[in-house]
């Protein structure tokens, strides 16, 4: 999901010092050679742990829905393989026009998979319903500098900002805000059930769904009326099935019942695995953070707490970031798999800092327990406080678990927390945590798109993705004032000064960086471009046969 301007840039260069990834594909193909395809190569079998929230993408912001979503909807613009660079999908040409005014212009004679003409007007409507319905489990955060869109004919559409000088909004075209619907299909006002798209056949992209059952089993089939940017499938038909346990997951692909294993393997898994002949392991870039979230309302002392007190609220977020060892957590869950990560942008984009390192713990990245305790005592907290964290045990891999086991080691070790250990399956998951039901739990971050705007403005401008009540205007001006700077220089500095803030207060606490994993077999090909710069996993950049 990557997007770049001259002053926003993020070749393949910046992505390729990311953490490594495993992609690990399986061996032999569970479906016979009567399921060959048109374009010439036997269908796949892909196998994910990754839960699907919702196919509507008003109603979702995770990387699980929108790995379907990106093979089934179209996109203004989107990121061609091997390229982290955005180009017009399903438009002929896309450009600033004015200062504040930018202006697409689709392909004519464009249609959705049920015969319905693909217009302006279904634009259009995308972006309106996105504002309207604006789930709190959605991407509209993202369109934060839209004010209004216009189809002044049936291929042009004139996006107007709030903002002059927009250096992200391409980019968001091509993100989870950006695909587009059949106005004849989904509500303007609502989100539209699953089932609802698929018995329309709501769909343009480079594929169609032909069953689906929801977080058990999605069919695809290549769509021959698709005319966007990737060009036509490599493959005719792909399975997607979705594992509870990555157990099984590991075991089918042991026993060659899946071609390709994507997200999510143990390490443990993925170290066994690279010394399986009938598997590759394949390598790629990314850009995952996985972090610790306050809820501002909820935390210990939150401002909605019969404690409130906001000194002793930063002071318990301060100790956690004091105490936490991220070499640990790295070394013994994730086997160096992932890194430690000490700010908020992942080392290796334009802007990314160190800022927690010289902040918190002994100031070179290891936990400090007579700070923590000095901290806490300054700010009159007394007695070890009680801290109930949350994690998701299926949503962000199968060593989860062990990673926040040693978050409560780590914590309850230094006599400063009591820490009780919750965990909830993602789908209650995602709706739990904006509705302030987990004072501190545990996120993970998929880029949208590898500029350093990705992981600052959905986290801390106000109204953004996490929920949790972190407000704070300065930072709001800088983030605004970051994304319509073009001089590359002076952008830079606002984005290492908007770290250097909310490193003082601790709005969550990053912890990891690292990639994406997928495991694929000797007869799948195209796997080089499957976990590319966009940090969009492709099916159809995967072929056998």
């Amino acid at each position: 999901m990557a997007f770049s301007s001259t002053s926003r840039a993020r070749g393949l260069s910046a992505a390729a010092v990311f953490a490594v990834t495993a992609l690990t594909l399986a061996g032999c193909s569970a479906v016979g050679t009567d399921n060959e395809t048109s374009s010439g190569g036997e269908a796949i079998t892909i196998g994910t742990t990754d839960k699907i929230t919702s196919l509507d993408p008003a109603g979702s912001y995770d990387n699980g829905s929108f790995a379907v979503q990106n093979q089934v909807f179209p996109f203004l613009m989107n990121t061609p393989y091997g390229s982290p660079d955005v180009e017009p999908d399903i438009a002929t040409a896309a450009a600033f026009t004015s200062p504040t005014e930018y202006t697409v212009t689709l392909k004519p004679g464009l249609k959705w998979a049920n015969g319905n003409e693909l217009t302006s007007s279904d634009v259009k409507f995308t972006f309106d319903r996105q504002l309207a319905i604006a789930d709190d489990n959605g991407p509209s955060s993202l369109l934060y500098n839209l004010d209004s869109v216009a189809a002044p004919d049936d291929t042009t559409v004139v996006f107007t900002l709030k903002q002059a000088d927009d250096q992200i909004f391409p980019q968001i075209l091509s993100s989870p805000a950006g695909p587009i619907v059949d106005e004849d299909t989904f509500s303007a006002t609502k989100l539209t059930p699953d089932q609802d798209i698929v018995d329309a056949n709501a769909f343009a992209g480079q594929y169609v769904i032909t069953s689906y059952d929801f977080n058990n089993l999605v069919g695809y089939k290549a769509n021959p009326d698709y005319e966007g940017l990737l060009g036509a499938a490599k493959t005719d038909v792909v399975n997607v099935k979705y594992y509870a346990d990555a157990s099984n997951l590991k075991l089918e692909v042991q026993q060659g019942d899946i071609d390709v294993a994507f997200r999510s393997l143990s390490a443990t898994d993925i170290e066994d695995l690279r010394g399986n002949d009938k598997v590759k392991v394949v390598d790629g870039p990314g850009g995952e953070l996985r972090y610790i979230v306050f809820n501002f309302d909820t935390q210990p002392f939150g401002a909605k707490t019969a404690e409130a007190d906001p000194a002793k609220a930063l002071a318990v977020r301060q100790a956690v970031a004091d105490l936490v060892d991220r070499d640990e957590i790295a070394e013994q869950v994730y086997k160096g798999t992932y890194t430690p990560v000490y700010s908020y942008v992942p080392a290796g984009l334009t802007g990314a800092t160190e800022s927690l390192k010289g902040l918190y713990g002994d100031g070179e990245g290891a936990p400090d327990v007579d700070k923590a305790a000095a901290t806490l005592k300054a700010a009159g907290v007394t007695g070890p406080v009680k801290l109930n964290l949350q994690y998701s045990n299926d949503h962000y891999g199968p060593s989860s678990g062990d990673e926040y086991a040693l978050v409560k080691d780590q914590l309850e070790a230094s006599g400063l927390f009591t820490v009780n250990l919750q965990t909830t399956e993602w789908v209650q998951y995602s709706k739990d945590r904006t509705t302030d039901v987990y004072p501190v739990y545990q996120l993970g971050w998929f880029p949208d798109y590898s500029d350093a705007d990705n992981y600052l403005t959905p986290f801390f401008l106000e109204g953004g993705f996490l929920k949790n009540h972190y407000s704070d205007t300065v930072v709001d001006a800088l983030i605004l004032k970051q994304a319509v700077t073009a001089d590359p220089a002076e952008r830079t500095k606002l984005i290492e000064e908007i770290q250097d803030k909310v490193a003082a207060q601790l709005s969550t606490v990053p912890l990891l960086q690292g990639a994406q994993v997928a495991v694929t077999g000797p007869d799948v090909t195209g796997t080089s471009d499957t976990l590319d710069a966009s940090f969009k996993f492709r099916y159809a950049a995967l072929a056998k046969g």
